[in-house]
């Protein structure tokens, strides 16, 4: 992944909300979340085509994982 997210767009929108604080390098804190969210994504991805012993990682096993995932997060 080459590219980063503006960092001029993240702080615009993390200040939106005038009533939070936003330190430094707040939106370098987002930048990184994503990274670890998606490598997770990925990494569960993974396994669930290697359980149906797939070789290639398909749209339905992306999916699956990411429903799993925000059931999880949110209690």
């Amino acid at each position: 992944m080459s590219k980063k997210a503006p960092r001029a767009v993240l702080k615009s929108h993390m200040r939106k909300k005038s009533d939070i604080r936003v330190g430094k390098n707040a939106d370098l804190m987002v930048q990184l979340n994503l990274l670890l969210v998606l490598h997770r994504l990925a990494e569960e991805s993974r396994l669930k085509a290697f359980e149906e012993k797939t070789a290639t990682i398909k749209v339905h096993h992306v999916k699956a994982v990411a429903k799993k995932l925000l059931k999880s997060t949110r209690g």
